[in-house]
């Protein structure tokens, strides 16, 4: 009498566990069914994430302005490398550096009236006033931004000619050359003394031996100067000889 509801019991817990599996299995026959319309919906997301992020620059630039233009040197050289900074109220808002060419394009500045600030190594800083950025347009601030060259960053050469007397040569033709580590000489340029046998010259600093020639008539003397950083260096060449030989 006592056994039978046990047998109930078993057959009734074997039946709950069969209940639960094909539940499970029609769990799982439902996920199936919807994953496929799930990843074919995927590419289409994605597509819409990545065409609102390529809206989001042309909103910006609806919104802001920029400039462009040309950094150049003294000798028409462009100058790569330079840095350009929109400047307002005294606050750096935008920055940007120029190409192997020096050109630029700063963009994504807010309109308004604004400082450019040009700044490269081994030259002095120009600035553009009171520039005006409008909105949705890049203005030009053309390919003449000219940049001078910071004499704290040269080695510059002073230098006198004299006769064996101690009278002034004018008009000596003066060489300078870089000594090489082998000897050989490289040219860097040559200049003529004026009327009081003085001549200059000046070049990017660095630690180099410069060998400068003198020559008047049949007379030729040389000097070499080691120059180690940017500086003014003095150099005085005497020719032998006499103001009054032929």
């Amino acid at each position: 009498m006592q056994d039978k509801p046990v047998a109930r019991s078993v057959s009734q817990k074997r039946g709950a566990l069969v209940r639960s599996r094909h539940s499970a299995l029609c769990i799982l026959h439902c996920a199936f069914c919807i994953l496929p319309t799930a990843f074919r919906l995927l590419p289409t997301a994605i597509c819409l994430l990545l065409f609102a992020y390529c809206l989001l620059p042309t909103a910006n630039a609806q919104t802001t302005g920029g400039v462009k233009g040309k950094v150049r040197a003294l000798n028409g050289q462009g100058i790569a490398g330079a840095t350009i900074i929109a400047r307002q109220n005294g606050e750096d808002k935008k920055s940007v550096k120029t190409g192997d060419k020096g050109e630029f394009v700063l963009v994504g500045i807010e309109p308004g009236v604004y400082n450019f600030v040009f700044d490269a190594k081994g030259y002095a800083s120009g600035v553009r006033f009171n520039v005006t950025v409008k909105k949705g347009q890049i203005k030009d601030l053309g390919d003449r931004l000219i940049l001078s060259v910071d004499q704290g960053t040269m080695v510059i050469v002073h230098g006198s000619v004299f006769f064996k007397d101690g009278r002034s040569v004018p008009g000596a033709k003066v060489e300078y050359s870089r000594v090489r580590s082998d000897g050989s000489l490289q040219k860097i340029g040559d200049t003529i003394t004026n009327y009081t046998g003085e001549f200059g010259f000046r070049q990017r600093e660095g630690a180099a031996k410069i060998r400068i020639t003198a020559k008047y008539k049949d007379a030729t003397a040389s000097k070499d100067l080691d120059v180690n950083s940017a500086a003014i260096y003095n150099v005085a060449i005497s020719l032998d000889v006499l103001r009054d030989d032929k």
